[in-house]
């Protein structure tokens, strides 16, 4: 089926969320529970979330990073692998989440 996997457990991700004012973090679960809820087509296919590849950037084993929506104000970087999703960062500034470490 292919169903979206969430892998939240990255530390920079979880200090971020934790330190999320409310409404940033009713906005940012909504999307989370969305995702978890979404096959990996839609995810691609899903307007709102804005799937982009970021070609500045690889995740921890040279993987493709990819950047989405994941609040009103926020987006997050993310890889696959597998059926996993696996988030590692927020970015309040959409630009910050393209930018090389």
């Amino acid at each position: 089926m292919d169903q979206v996997r969430l892998d939240l457990n990255d530390l920079v991700f979880q200090n971020q969320l934790f330190h999320l004012d409310k409404n940033d973090l009713v906005a940012v679960l909504g999307t989370l529970r969305k995702l978890a809820a979404m096959t990996w087509e839609q995810v691609y296919r899903d307007p709102g979330l804005k799937w982009e590849l970021v070609r500045s950037r690889t995740g921890p084993h040279a993987e493709r990073m990819y950047s989405f929506r994941i609040g009103k104000e926020f987006r997050a970087l993310a890889y696959r692998e597998g059926d996993w999703m696996r988030v590692l960062t927020l970015h309040p500034d959409h630009d910050s989440a393209y930018k090389i470490r």
